[in-house]
């Protein structure tokens, strides 16, 4: 499931703030951020058969490659690939259910992702399935 949590902003005379007040984050265990080194790096694929995760962008934007996988031990590569574009100015969170592969290529200089997981780093070796760049041939 690919489901969006909308944020707002507060302004006033001090500056602002972001939130996003109806993320439930009780099942966070972890996260990260990801900058990639330029715009033309495209970091994926990677997929998690039990991990879900949310993206929340902290600074720029991000073009976002999904694709469910189909099979886990031979998934087919011509699975349809949704493109969602993550900007910080949407302030949202992007939610992902278990079973998602994704692709991240920064679309602005020095844009970072935040990203949270329901599993420990302790799981990540279980949980890790990799894709050469190419292999999904849907990819935009």
């Amino acid at each position: 499931m690919i489901k969006f949590i909308k944020g707002g902003i507060a302004k006033d005379e001090r500056g602002q703030i972001r939130f996003v007040n109806d993320f439930d984050m009780s099942l966070v265990r972890r996260f990260y951020i990801i900058k990639n080194a330029d715009t033309e790096l495209v970091r994926g694929w990677r997929a998690h058969r039990i991990e879900q995760r949310w993206f929340y962008t902290l600074s720029g934007s991000f073009a976002v490659d999904i694709v469910k996988i189909d099979d886990w031990d031979t998934a087919s590569s011509d699975l349809a690939v949704e493109r969602i574009i993550l900007d910080t100015k949407e302030n949202q969170v992007l939610h992902l259910s278990k079973g998602y592969g994704t692709a991240f290529q920064a679309l602005e200089e020095n844009s970072e992702l935040l990203v949270f997981s329901d599993f420990g780093i302790e799981n990540a070796s279980n949980d890790d399935y990799t894709y050469s760049l190419d292999y999904f041939i849907n990819r935009k």
